[in-house]
């Protein structure tokens, strides 16, 4: 007899990401940490002239310099990662996912550029799903299905900076999983009736947080009542095939860890590309 995998579990998204046919290492990527920056430093060909020039340059012109050499550097394709078994192909475009769930406060934001050139890609539908504080997922619940919940779960097209905005709540864990938010991203499709349609898949990852925050985080209710064991992401299995490159970056507004976090992330994709 085949033990089949808890539906909320890292046995489940590992047989998932082993039958997938869209979870292998593709020549598409998710790059990371260059924000802004990226984008005038790209444009302008910062990088291009560094060596010739540094005899006469001073030392900030050389820093940034540098630094252009590294973004540019950094604009090239790695692995996705598996979609894992919890997708629900919804396509509700909404900015507002937490359908009143209880959590730390997150406005995500995501920046979808080409990772080839580095320019923005407007219109793109960035569509994200994650767990609750407690490690429950809309649509699935321990022993079952409940195709008629939604939270945390929506869709995003991002504006002309390539920007995509979703207000939600800090995800929570459970058996075997780092904290993540799953993400798609679809290219050529319409929306009509608050839905998006059509088009196709450019990207499927998931993003990740610092252990840091989630120390805080889990010390907080409701999320100290979760009783499963938090995995931290060295020990994912998932989030050491490519993870950091997707370890988003947290802003806290003030002092208090209640009022929330954003948490910033720049997705190089192939807009072409189809899993």
């Amino acid at each position: 007899m085949t033990d089949t995998p808890h539906p909320h579990s890292a046995q489940a998204e590992q047989t998932s990401a082993s039958t997938d046919g869209r979870s292998g290492t593709t020549r598409r990527s998710v790059i990371t940490g260059i924000g802004g920056m990226t984008l005038g430093l790209a444009a302008l060909g910062v990088a291009g002239s560094a060596a010739a020039q540094s005899q006469t340059q001073t030392e900030p012109d050389r820093n940034t310099a540098e630094a252009g050499h590294r973004l540019a550097a950094a604009c090239v394709l790695t692995p996705e990662q598996t979609e894992g078994p919890y997708y629900l192909d919804l396509e509700t475009v909404r900015k507002d996912i937490t359908e009143g769930k209880a959590g730390v406060p997150l406005t995500l934001r995501v920046t979808v550029v080409d990772a080839t050139t580095c320019l923005p890609l407007p219109g793109t539908a960035v569509d994200i799903w994650h767990c609750d504080a407690l490690g429950v997922y809309s649509g699935y619940v321990a022993g079952g299905s409940t195709p008629d919940t939604t939270f945390l779960r929506g869709v995003q097209l991002t504006d002309a900076t390539g920007v995509a905005t979703f207000t939600t709540i800090y995800p929570g864990w459970y058996v075997g999983r780092a904290l993540h938010i799953h993400v798609k991203t679809h290219v050529g499709g319409t929306v009509s009736g608050g839905k998006y349609h059509g088009g196709h898949v450019s990207h499927t990852g998931q993003l990740y947080f610092p252990e840091t925050y989630n120390d805080r985080v889990a010390a907080r209710d409701p999320y100290r009542t979760n009783s499963t064991a938090r995995t931290p992401n060295a020990r994912d299995g998932i989030y050491r095939r490519g993870g950091s490159s997707t370890l988003l970056t947290l802003t806290q507004a003030g002092s208090d860890l209640g009022k929330g976090v954003t948490g910033t992330v720049v997705l190089g994709i192939d807009p072409a590309a189809t899993p």
